[in-house]
């Protein structure tokens, strides 16, 4: 005769790991492969999956199919403000737990959160700890930050050049120049690269732009070593 003071232990709802996203899939909206990659390790590091798009269409296509954990939003985009689609996913029955935008220019931060973003992360995102606190801060359930989270991500130097080499192609294009700066600036300032930054409020002039095409051609000729990572950066 089973004991009438035993209680069995029901099974409960899976549980996630011992990293803050472990299990989690994160979209990341972000036309800078560099920016992306120190995202990627961040979300390693806390144990979620990080999905890319580089632009407005394929974020809208993804989208579409897949319904991610996390969304982060960049605002100026090739084909668009980021904006209309942080308004659009907020309005969604497929909305994410966590949604949020990032950009370089701090007055971007307003207009964002009008659009329906939870949070705001300004550019360049390189400290673990700032990434996780808007995302945990969020989440029904989350679990302490893992050690290290202070130290800076150093993306993968090779997706720098293929940001440069991108950039180099647009100018060819003449593509339209504010997304084109906007780009360039935040690739100066993940990159730590202030003569990339001061080759930018000239851009407008022929002058300007030969300019910028022969520094872009230097750094891709220089390779990554020269310039990708400022002092006592590791990797994560």
């Amino acid at each position: 005769m089973p004991d009438p003071a035993y209680i069995p232990v029901l099974p409960g709802p899976p549980q996630r790991g011992l990293l803050p996203l472990q299990g989690l899939t994160v979209l990341a909206v972000e036309d800078s492969r560099f920016a992306c990659e120190a995202l990627r390790l961040m979300c390693q590091r806390a144990g979620a999956r990080l999905r890319r798009a580089d632009t407005l269409a394929a974020a809208r296509a993804h989208l579409a199919t897949y319904r991610p954990d996390v969304a982060i939003v960049d605002i100026g985009l090739p084909d668009g403000e980021g904006t209309a689609l942080i308004a659009d996913i907020a309005n969604s029955q497929r909305r994410p737990v966590v949604l949020l935008a990032t950009s370089g220019d701090p007055a971007a931060e307003a207009p964002a959160r009008l659009a329906g973003a939870d949070g705001f992360l300004p550019k360049p995102i390189e400290r673990m700890a700032d990434f996780l606190a808007q995302v945990l801060d969020r989440l029904p359930e989350s679990l302490p930050f893992p050690a290290g989270t202070d130290s800076p991500a150093a993306p993968d130097p090779i997706a720098l050049i293929d940001d440069l080499r991108r950039a180099e192609g647009y100018l060819a294009k003449g593509l339209p120049q504010p997304w084109l700066t906007g780009f360039l600036a935040g690739l100066a300032r993940q990159a730590h690269d202030p003569a990339l930054a001061a080759a930018l409020p000239v851009l407008s002039s022929a002058h300007g732009q030969a300019r910028l095409r022969r520094l872009i051609r230097q750094r891709i000729a220089e390779g990554p070593p020269a310039f990708a990572s400022a002092p006592g950066q590791c990797r994560i």
